[in-house]
């Protein structure tokens, strides 16, 4: 895929469920977005991911702090997202050559985007899933894959840019089940 120098993408995370259904819908009114995610996250927080334009996603981001308010506790905005990000996160990644796979695993669930962008504009390798926060304690965790070199560095600099990481694995071999596992 790549980088898109006009797609962006925004997370506002709020510790109020009722508040943070009602900020989405404020949200996806106020401009011309995806709505990627809106949902639960552990530990009972509520968690809005937006993608789009970089102006409209600044635009909807702004309403959503705004309707926020209080309740806002965590705010992400990339622009010049990697495609790949927002594949990841939707969950539609196609990987049609398996190769090495690598895990980074993060306290938050910005940090893990923050982390996915930062390895995939980092080594020539396909992000596979940017799981975040629901059923997984409010953590977040990437896996990616690609030869084995790529994931070496596209691991590395997200371990250097890295904040609130639980930690990182490469597995250069992974057997086809492991790998049909994180599809």
């Amino acid at each position: 895929m790549g980088i898109s120098s006009r797609m962006a993408i925004g997370m506002v995370e709020l510790n109020s469920i009722a508040r943070g259904i009602e900020t989405s819908d404020y949200m996806v009114k106020a401009a011309t977005v995806e709505l990627l995610r809106a949902s639960t996250v552990c530990p009972g927080k509520y968690l809005i991911l937006i993608a789009g334009e970089t102006g409209d996603v600044k635009a909807s981001m702004a309403e959503g702090v705004k309707r926020g308010g209080e309740c806002v506790v965590d705010t992400l905005t990339i622009p010049n997202v990697h495609t790949d990000v927002i594949q990841a996160i939707s969950m539609t990644t196609q990987i049609e050559k398996p190769g090495a796979v690598g895990v980074l695993e993060y306290y938050s669930v910005a940090s893990a985007i923050i982390g996915a962008d930062i390895a995939a504009k980092a080594a020539d390798v396909r992000l596979i899933e940017v799981r975040i926060g629901y059923a997984i304690g409010g953590k977040g965790y990437v896996t990616l894959t690609g030869d084995v070199g790529a994931v070496r560095a596209a691991v590395a600099a997200a371990k250097e840019e890295a904040e609130l990481m639980v930690g990182t694995s490469i597995i250069p071999r992974p057997s086809p089940k492991v790998f049909e596992s994180l599809m």
